[in-house]
């Protein structure tokens, strides 16, 4: 029951006696005496609370909301969620005063006193206040009494992330053991070469006196003298032979110890890789903000430790859906559902972590995209419909830019006027899974005309299997793992195109080795897969962990294809490529640089930081940044699984 704050509540009760508290708080604008809504809801949160209202701040305030705010032309509708209760507090109240600070979030306060408030709500909502305000002397004593159990969980952490650290360090040591074996089989495996073709020189020659010798006995019989000359050659070339042949049984002997010691690394490796996946997985997990859902992209650069890029978030949503971990996609998928700002169905690339308010207000085509795939592979796991309408208004604002260029392109976004093969290749996807899905014939005639136009305009030169975009013949690695893992080996055969040739040109133009060194300080070598082409960036070559794991994801498509057209030459080769990529992306493994990351296993986003990416943005500072998608596409390329691409 509601009741009048002026009028019904004795004088006591509406005492201004203000508390520092914080309460997540929605509010609307309403009408004064009239049922019209004069905006949707707006996320604020208290700053101060009273018995008889409170002050809230509001982030980047809409300037006509403002004006409407700062003339007291409405009365606010509120839900104050109080953190222990399942229902939020309801009231209607009065805007007393505004004030406006010009700080980097541009942030107003608003101060209000209730109208309307059901007297039960707000004697629970000062209780929750005061127990919060005598948190502290509380907190004091507690933390005196459990101080000796704090000292031992600090121990117990410190144990954990050395243990982290230690397991990380131990795969490090197999692989460059096995880097050691490996290179021993190549040194032991020519010189096997080499004895064995002087061994068939040696055995020829032999043949070739033995038949002279042969030849004179024949035609000079009573030659001795030459024929014992022809003896005492075959005698000393025998012996050469025998010398040979016992080099060649040791150097086979080498080989087959070196491998055998090679097979022991592999399992030692298996067991270690698979430790460090699960290590790298839980790290994605107790990084998630409880209250937002939200993941902060890169651990380790300060000056964006508090964003989440939209991208990295679907990336997320997909792993937690591929391990059946539904309840942690779903704060990701309701933050988009319900929370995120959006612009004309655009979400926008990036959000805050803590607040879950935009991080920066561009919009492109990619990310909506693949928080569509996200919504898709969360379906496509769980068996959950629940955010398929949310993945099809994500599909109409795509259509609807796609309905703006006669050839059925995407540009790259709502404010651009480049197209990207990147973005294409998604929507194909996304609309494919749609079309699946749902059944609906507009899906699978948007995903067509996609693929019409990726035709016309990015596969439509043969000495360049795949062009960055729509006049654009810059060579983007993504492009040419993601045509592999979006179109599919098989229909990209039908179109006319060859995955091999599109492999095999990346492979030659953006493969690389560099230096990359840990956090022990020690430098290793990396294979692995550049941003672009080594001969186009001035910096020398860097190695991407997504990029090479996108390439991972990609041998492993073309190992199946193979397998299933009985090709087991061209599966293996493939496979093998897959294994040795992987190989080299657990030696960039890093420890968690954060307390809360316990050490756990991490991939920075590249061997080097601050470098350009010759597309147009630069890898995170830090030398040992901990990176969302670099680790959780390293994972997809463990487990053989295609973002774009619903299967089991």
């Amino acid at each position: 029951m509601l009741y009048k704050n002026k009028k019904s509540i004795p004088e006591e009760h509406r005492k201004y006696l203000r508390l520092d508290t914080v309460f997540p708080v929605e509010f609307r604008l309403k009408k004064p005496g009239e049922d019209i809504f004069l905006s949707d809801w707006v996320q604020g949160f208290t700053n101060n609370i009273s018995k008889g209202g409170i002050c809230l701040t509001v982030n980047s305030l809409d300037a006509r909301l403002f004006e409407i705010i700062r003339k007291k032309n409405a009365k606010l509708l509120l839900e104050i969620d109080v953190p222990v209760s399942r229902r939020p507090v309801l009231a209607q109240a009065s805007i007393a005063w505004v004030k406006e600070i010009l700080d980097e979030r541009h942030r107003y306060l608003i101060g209000i006193s209730y109208d309307l408030i059901s007297a039960r709500q707000n004697i629970r909502l000062m209780r929750y206040a005061w127990l919060k305000k005598l948190f502290v002397p509380v907190t004091l004593f507690l933390v005196i009494l459990l101080t000796a159990g704090l000292g031992l969980n600090s121990y117990l952490n410190y144990k954990l992330t050395q243990g982290n650290k230690l397991l990380i360090g131990r795969l490090t040591t197999v692989l460059k053991a096995a880097d050691l074996a490996q290179q021993k089989i190549k040194e032991v495996a020519a010189q096997k070469e080499s004895f064995a073709a002087e061994l068939n020189v040696l055995q020829e020659r032999i043949r070739s006196v033995e038949a002279q010798k042969e030849s004179i006995q024949a035609i000079q019989k009573g030659d001795l003298v030459q024929i014992e000359k022809l003896n005492n050659l075959i005698s000393g070339l025998s012996e050469e032979k025998t010398v040979l042949e016992e080099k060649l049984a040791e150097v086979v002997r080498n080989e087959t110890k070196a491998r055998k010691e090679l097979t022991d690394l592999g399992e030692k490796k298996a067991v270690l890789e698979k430790a460090n996946f699960d290590n790298m997985y839980r790290w994605l997990k107790i990084h998630q903000n409880s209250r937002t859902g939200l993941v902060s992209s890169f651990e380790g650069d300060k000056e964006i430790a508090n964003w989440s890029f939209t991208y990295d978030l679907a990336l997320l949503a997909q792993a937690y859906s591929r391990f059946s971990d539904f309840e942690r996609a779903r704060k990701i998928l309701d933050f988009f559902a319900h929370r995120a700002k959006r612009e004309n169905g655009w979400f926008l690339n990036a959000y805050y972590v803590d607040d879950g308010g935009p991080a920066e207000f561009i919009m492109h085509c990619g990310p909506n995209i693949w928080l569509g795939l996200a919504v898709m592979q969360y379906t496509h796991f769980s068996q959950d419909q629940r955010y398929l309408d949310l993945a099809e208004s994500i599909a109409a604002t795509m259509i609807k830019l796609q309905n703006e260029d006669a050839g059925g392109g995407l540009r790259g976004g709502p404010n651009v006027t480049w197209y990207s093969t990147e973005h294409n290749l998604d929507a194909y996807a996304f609309f494919t899974m749609l079309a699946e899905v749902t059944g609906k014939e507009a899906y699978s005639r948007a995903a067509q005309k996609v693929l019409t136009w990726m035709l016309n305009n990015t596969y439509d030169r043969p000495e360049l299997p795949v062009k960055r975009g729509k006049g654009d013949s810059t060579i983007a690695t993504d492009t040419y793992a993601w045509s592999i893992a979006a179109i599919g080996p098989e229909k990209l055969f039908s179109l006319g195109m060859d995955p091999d040739k599109i492999m095999e040109f990346v492979e030659e133009s953006c493969s690389v080795e560099v230096d990359f060194t840990g956090l022990d300080g020690k430098t290793v070598k990396v294979k692995g897969f550049d941003f672009a082409p080594l001969l186009h960036t001035a910096r020398g070559g860097v190695v991407s962990s997504e990029w090479t794991a996108q390439m991972v994801v990609s041998y492993k498509i073309m190992e199946d294809f193979y397998l299933k057209k009985g090709d087991k030459a061209k599966a293996d080769e493939y496979g093998r490529k897959a294994r040795m990529y992987l190989g080299e992306l657990c030696k960039m493994i890093i420890s968690s640089p954060s307390p809360s990351g316990q050490g756990e296993g991490c991939l920075p986003y590249a061997t080097q930081d601050q470098v350009s990416t010759g597309h147009g943005w630069s890898t995170p500072k830090g030398s040992h940044t901990g990176s969302v998608s670099g680790t959780t596409y390293t994972l997809f390329a463990y487990y053989g699984f295609n973002p774009l691409e619903l299967k089991e």
